[in-house]
């Protein structure tokens, strides 16, 4: 019998309480669900389970990430398509996995059920996802703008997507109201709204670059949009707490490669947070535009700071804002606090 290292023993305990995890939230909601029960079916002590999550909505969170994650990556585009078709394209992956009528009671729906009332819960998990949700936003924008280019997408990106979370709602609350097909006609036609959305050449707030000259030797991490394991290279490196998730665009505007590395000081509960909210937009996202050739934006979920410590980041909270430029394999510029990005890449 071979024995498992003690790193293999607690993969494979959190692997055991996750699946024990996802059935009890799945048959009986997060609400009902009991600590207790899925300590039983994963066949572990109640500590074993809270020594790989540090409680239930965190658990919680997690298990939805995983089943983010690990979702089939339907990769189907459409070819040569324009803004509005990759918005439709979009809205349309978004709403085919919606609960119907007939099943606003199976397994599925509860599972996802209690995500948002969470969520809204209190201000440690609000404010984070309202960052999250922009830092979607900045990515279904870009996106819109490979294929139209010469104006910020960005607003009508939030536009698509407080329609589509609203509709998400109501098949929760209402199921079988509204009509998928009239969801991503409304949402393709935001294209054609004059919705004022200018980027500044300079953000209003500004860090001082200061030149570096410091090794950067940085460890492998899993790109969130791809799911590829990377180990970033020259380019900007912004390190950002899930307060200031979205302030990577400042560095993507200037045309910089960019790794956005988000870090928290609650990795336990807001890391698979982030995880989630980036996988579901990456699972519409894939079916509606084929990946650039070479992607020059990547978004790491650091969880346990190691990409940070690698950027002389070594103390992290949700308002982290530093940024490094990395040239030749070492860091020349850093910078810190509102504005870091942008003087990354352009100091």
């Amino acid at each position: 019998m071979v024995r498992l290292s003690r790193a293999e023993t607690q993969e494979r305990n959190r692997a055991k309480v996750l699946s024990a995890a996802r059935d009890e939230f799945a048959r009986r909601g997060f609400r009902e669900a009991k600590i207790d029960v899925i300590a039983e079916r994963a066949e572990l002590t109640r500590g074993a389970v809270y020594s790989n999550f540090p409680g239930k909505r965190a658990l919680y969170f997690a298990v939805l990430a995983d089943l983010a994650e690990r979702a089939p990556r339907l990769a189907t585009p459409p070819p040569n398509a324009e803004a509005a078709d990759v918005l439709a394209a979009f809205a349309r992956a978004w709403v085919a996995r919606l609960p119907l009528a007939t099943d606003s009671d199976s397994d599925e729906a509860r599972l996802a059920r209690d995500l948002l009332p969470e969520i809204l819960a209190d201000d440690h998990t609000r404010r984070p996802f309202a960052q999250l949700m922009r830092v979607n936003a900045v990515l279904l924008g870009l996106a819109l703008e490979r294929v139209r280019p010469g104006r910020r997408l960005v607003r009508v990106a939030e536009a698509a997507l407080t329609t589509l979370h609203g509709a998400s709602q109501l098949a929760a609350a209402a199921p079988g109201f509204g009509e998928p097909f009239h969801i991503v006609t409304a949402c393709a036609a935001l294209l054609d709204l004059d919705l004022s959305d200018d980027w500044p050449s300079i953000p209003p707030i500004t860090s001082q670059a200061r030149p570096a000259d410091e090794p950067w030797t940085p460890p492998a991490a899993t790109d969130l949009l791809t799911g590829d394991t990377v180990r970033p290279g020259d380019g900007v490196i912004a390190v950002l707490g899930l307060h200031r998730a979205s302030a990577f665009e400042e560095a993507v505007r200037t045309g910089a490669d960019v790794t956005a590395v988000l870090v928290t000081s609650d990795p336990g509960e807001l890391a698979p947070l982030a995880r989630l909210a980036v996988a579901d937009l990456r699972g519409c996202l894939d079916q509606a535009i084929a990946p650039d050739p070479r992607p020059r934006l990547r978004i790491v979920c650091d969880a346990g700071g190691e990409l940070a410590a690698a950027a002389g980041v070594t103390a992290v909270s949700d308002a982290t804002e530093t940024a490094v430029r990395v040239e030749g394999g070492r860091i020349v510029v850093r910078a810190d606090g509102f504005g870091a990005c942008h003087a990354a890449a352009t100091g």
